[in-house]
């Protein structure tokens, strides 16, 4: 931490707007790469739904560790603690947060409905920042990935060209 805490504060905010991903690590949960938005001094995440993104370990009036990475290079910019509070839907301070967060959800199937969906079957939390880490790493930060259904794709068959195409090379 530099000896300037509005400085600290500055650079939590300007990296945080610029990456389009924050890493969250929640009580007990390993770290996740979420998408977000920087918005009245607090990051915004909304998740725990069906098609979203899911948050665990953020529990209202928990902690959370957030790492930003750089938008250009993808490196650690700035970690910080965050105070979680999870929004009551339909509250002013919800349908503000959700407002900015429509504007940055990519792809959503029910865009016109979404923030009617999410205040039904999701959860809106703030990422308030309280302690901030500006030195990097002395280690690597790399971890194993987390388990998944999602499964690669197998090789092609060598033959596969010739059929779809019906002719051989000349």
């Amino acid at each position: 931490m530099t000896a300037d805490p509005l400085l600290d504060r500055a650079l939590v905010e300007e990296a945080t707007k610029k990456s389009g991903l924050v890493w969250v690590q929640g009580e007990g949960s390993p770290a996740r790469a979420l998408w977000h938005v920087w918005y009245e001094g607090a990051v915004h995440l909304v998740g725990d739904g069906p098609g979203e993104q899911p948050l665990p370990g953020l529990v209202d009036g928990g902690t959370a560790e957030v790492t930003v990475r750089s938008k250009d290079k993808g490196g650690r910019v700035v970690a910080w603690t965050a105070d979680v509070r999870e929004l009551a839907a339909g509250s002013e301070e919800w349908e503000a947060a959700a407002s900015e967060l429509k504007g940055k959800r990519l792809n959503a199937p029910d865009a016109e409905r979404v923030t009617v969906r999410w205040a039904e079957q999701c959860r809106v939390v703030r990422l308030t920042p309280r302690d901030v880490t500006t030195e990097l790493p002395s280690g690597s930060l790399a971890a194993a990935p987390l388990p998944t259904g999602v499964t690669t794709r197998e090789a092609l068959p060598g033959g596969l060209p010739r059929l779809l195409f019906g002719r051989k090379r000349r």
